[in-house]
């Protein structure tokens, strides 16, 4: 158990280490990304500012050569300063916002300028040393007391013979050409050869200098403010502490500008790109870290599961023998049930053949009676048809003779209605003639209701009504019901017995009312053993009903009892309607 659980912390600790890993080199990875991007932007930024700054300067440098040529800078030169040199000068720096226009003469001397205010020789500075050479002159520095940031643009001045016999110097003052580029960004400035910010779009930067073998700059305080600097490939990254206006870590780029003597450099906020390189390796961390909680959660599943399935295995195994006589068991009570069902139905087959015998058990008296009647008809017809042979008067003993065949027929028809009441019969359903049913359950029971003086009422004209249900078995509802009516009518001063039958859709109604004194407990009348019979009565034992609801359940019909208003009971058989059935009058 210990060393399961050690391998496991084993496990997630080198899975963490490699994930650590893998999102070291993710984050390294997009960081120089980001750095060559942000170099990119940078030293399109950077270019655009220095040929910004060179165009800018240009305009003074060709205002120079144009001055040069002029034919009053040209007589100043050579033979010294007229009524109308001054007001050229002082039109050309107006127009063209220089902040002094000079000429000088061979020798460097200043024979003319827009100020006033310009040194009297300028002969010992470098651009004007080129000037008087013949070839174009540039640089900076103050121009006390006018600006203590100027660039000067220096062109010779040649006369007839292409000799030079002065210069002509405009001088630009800085302040005015990077006042507009004033907290744009990137920050930008510009170095001369000596190390000295000259021009920024930060002006806290303006006379900074890099000291020699530094990196950095130094302020003109001469502290130097907080700064380190590192290699990230091939890109310089600055520490800085420099200020709010300045980034606190930045790419360091440069460009060298000879047209002007001086190099660009740029300072590239580097806070977003290592914020997107901390949010990618993050990413890619939080990634691997789910997919490895993912596989972590499905391996220990999976022990799990394997943990439980060998449990399982030896409880299946454990438990094989008493499942196997635990089935042998259930096939044999299985056995046994079976019997009993086929024993439970035999019992009920037999119960309702034996309700049907005891019915015709009820029912002797009468159907002996109605047998009895014909036979003595018969006997006197068979008697009186002799006597009318021997008087010779054969069409009176032809009658007799019909009579005998009616009354022969009528017994026919009772002993036919027995033999089908009496025989068994199977539980298919079938479509059946509702009229004929009741006709011959009404035949069965005429001699009991003649017996007991009920009236019957029914329409006996024949009607085409089917319905869904066994022949014999729905005689023998109808039978129990007619009998129970007319015992139940034993003591009534009136007796009736009505029998109606009426088709509604698909549903067949046949009802039986009397005028007995109706039902004790209409809830229990269809209970088994349920009897208001008398004990010394040769019926009562209480299946009667019951063996009839459970018919008429069989049919999928339904069978009612409940006590009329104005006394005595009321039984409703409702059936099924078979295909061809008469909608009742």
């Amino acid at each position: 158990m210990r060393d399961g659980i050690g391998q496991r912390v084993l496990a997630v600790l080198a899975f963490s280490g490699i994930v650590l890993a893998l999102a070291i080199g993710v984050w390294r990875y997009a960081y120089d990304q980001g750095l060559d991007q942000l170099a990119a932007r940078g030293q399109a930024d950077l270019a655009l500012a220095g040929d910004r700054l060179v165009g800018q300067l240009q305009r003074y440098r060709d205002l120079a050569v144009l001055m040069a040529d002029h034919p009053v800078i040209s007589i100043a030169a050579r033979y010294g300063v007229t009524d109308g040199t001054r007001d050229v000068l002082v039109g050309a720096a107006d127009k063209t916002a220089a902040l002094d226009v000079l000429v000088l003469s061979a020798q460097g001397q200043v024979m003319a300028s827009v100020s006033g205010n310009a040194p009297m020789d300028l002969g010992g500075y470098p651009f004007v040393k080129r000037a008087l050479r013949g070839a174009l002159g540039w640089g900076h520095g103050p121009a006390e007391p006018l600006t203590q940031r100027a660039f000067f643009h220096a062109a010779p001045v040649f006369n007839d013979a292409g000799k030079v016999q002065g210069a002509v110097v405009v001088v630009t003052d800085l302040n005015g050409i990077d006042y507009n580029w004033r907290g744009t960004n990137p920050a930008a400035f510009f170095t001369d050869k000596a190390g000295e910010v000259y021009i920024a779009n930060r002006t806290e930067l303006l006379f900074w200098t890099r000291a020699e073998g530094a990196a950095g700059l130094i302020p003109p305080t001469g502290v130097p403010p907080a700064f380190s600097a590192q290699r990230v490939g091939p890109h310089e990254i600055w520490q800085l502490g420099w200020g709010p206006y300045l980034p606190g870590e930045a790419l360091h780029l440069t460009q060298a500008l000879p047209v002007i003597g001086m190099t660009g450099e740029v300072l590239l906020d580097v806070t977003q790109t290592r914020a997107l390189a901390f949010a990618q390796a993050a990413a890619v961390a939080a990634l691997c870290l789910a997919f490895g909680s993912l596989l972590f959660l499905a391996s220990e599943r999976r022990r799990t599961l394997a943990a439980a399935n060998v449990q399982l295995e030896a409880r299946v195994a454990k438990r094989t023998v008493a499942l196997r006589d635990t089935n042998e068991k259930l096939v044999e009570e299985a056995s046994v049930r079976e019997a009993a069902q086929v024993a439970l139905r035999q019992a009920q087959d037999d119960l309702v053949q034996a309700g049907k015998l005891s019915a015709l058990g009820q029912m002797s008296a009468g159907i002996s009676h109605e047998l009895n009647q014909p036979l003595m008809a018969i006997r006197s017809f068979a008697e009186n048809a002799v006597q009318f042979i021997e008087r010779g008067k054969p069409e009176r003993a032809g009658e007799n003779l019909t009579r005998i065949s009616e009354m022969s027929q009528r017994m026919a028809r009772i002993i036919q209605n027995l033999r089908a009441f009496a025989r068994q019969e199977d539980i298919a359903q079938d479509c059946i003639d509702l009229h004929k049913v009741l006709h011959a359950a009404l035949d069965l029971t005429a001699g009991h209701r003649e017996a007991a003086g009920v009236t019957l009422h029914w329409d006996a004209r024949p009607r085409d009504i089917q319905v869904r249900g066994g022949e014999v078995r729905l005689g023998q509802v109808f039978v129990n019901l007619i009998t129970n009516a007319v015992d139940a009518m034993a003591e009534s001063p009136m007796r009736e017995l009505r029998v109606d039958a009426q088709c509604d859709g698909d549903q067949v109604s046949v009802t039986f009312r009397d005028t007995g004194p109706g039902i004790e407990m209409p809830d229990k009348v269809f209970d088994p053993f349920y009897t208001t019979k008398a004990v010394d009565q040769s019926s009562g034992m209480g299946l009667g009903l019951s063996i009839s609801y459970g018919i008429v359940q069989s049919f999928g019909g339904q069978i009612r009892g409940a006590n009329q208003d104005g006394g005595g009971a009321v039984f409703t058989v409702i059936l099924e309607a078979g295909a061809a059935k008469e909608q009742a009058a």
